[in-house]
């Protein structure tokens, strides 16, 4: 996991390749974990010491991981955990992995340090386009402030 600030992205776009689905651990709130439970039964979710995590399969991929054709897609997506939703992305209030200053977000008279993931194949580097700066990143803000549920850039488009 190489974390870069939003700053030196030039956009990101979901492709559907399930990379975050196979090698990432995704922790549950409570209420995810509840939900899911309830909706799916516990043998979809791991439990671990001190957290819930969601289940997978014995080649290391999540239990909602769908595939079709060459895409891969998640099952979950009505009911998607805030953990999946922000992926590669990390959003925070203090600077965690350096570049304070490129990783500076100023958003409703907050700011914000936002980090993404470089591991992922929808990310590209360089100067952020506007609508990366002015959309996507504002939409994983309030994903990660809990104020918006539905996703528009940050996720997969469907052909």
């Amino acid at each position: 996991m190489q974390m870069v600030p939003w700053n030196l992205v030039k956009s990101w776009l979901c492709h559907s390749c399930g990379t975050c689905c196979k090698f990432y651990q995704v922790v549950l709130k409570f209420p995810e974990w509840l939900n899911i439970v309830k909706n799916f039964g516990v043998a979809y979710t791991s439990p671990s010491i001190n957290r819930f995590l969601l289940g997978k399969r014995s080649d290391g991929s999540c239990v909602f991981l769908g595939k079709m054709a060459n895409a891969t897609f998640c099952s979950l997506q009505h009911a998607k955990p805030q953990a999946c939703k922000l992926w590669p992305f990390k959003v925070l209030d203090q600077p965690k992995y350096g570049n304070s200053r490129y990783a500076a977000y100023h958003y409703r008279n907050r700011e914000f340090f936002i980090y993404v993931d470089s591991g992922c194949t929808g990310v590209r580097i360089g100067l952020p386009s506007p609508d990366f700066a002015y959309s996507t990143i504002p939409e994983i803000i309030e994903l990660a402030l809990g104020v918006r549920q539905k996703q528009c850039k940050s996720t997969a488009v469907l052909p």
